[in-house]
């Protein structure tokens, strides 16, 4: 039997909604879509899950909701430059989209470093 998972609810979309703001300084247009989870590693079963994803510059965030208040996330650039927080399942809404975008701003931080040093090292 396929478990069910709730709908984002207006707490949680007024979290994520709150953060990005607080984040980006504008309002960040949110859409929603169901991804079919393997939420048991040990099993084939797959689960629809409620899923938020919104784009930023040239990066694209979901996260899934894949219990009552348990949630997955990452952020991705291509198919093959998808990165996630190094944690596997956030109970905390807050936790979760505050983790996900500072692991973003990170890796931008890293990549302008990266490229600084090839600047510098071409000169």
């Amino acid at each position: 039997m396929t478990q069910t998972i709730p709908d984002f609810n207006k707490n949680e979309l007024w979290i994520i909604n709150t953060t990005l703001e607080e984040r980006y300084g504008e309002k960040i247009e949110l859409q929603f879509a169901d991804s079919e989870m393997r939420l048991n590693p040990h099993s084939t079963q797959m689960t629809p899950c409620p899923t938020i994803f919104w784009e930023n510059g040239d990066a694209s965030f979901v996260i899934v909701k894949t219990d009552e208040s348990s949630y997955r996330t990452q952020f991705f650039y291509r198919v093959h430059q998808q990165y996630g927080t190094g944690v596997e399942e956030y109970d905390d809404l807050t936790d979760c989209v505050v983790s996900i975008l500072q692991v973003q701003a990170d890796y931008m931080a890293h990549l302008a470093e990266e490229a600084e040093k090839a600047a510098a090292a071409a000169k």
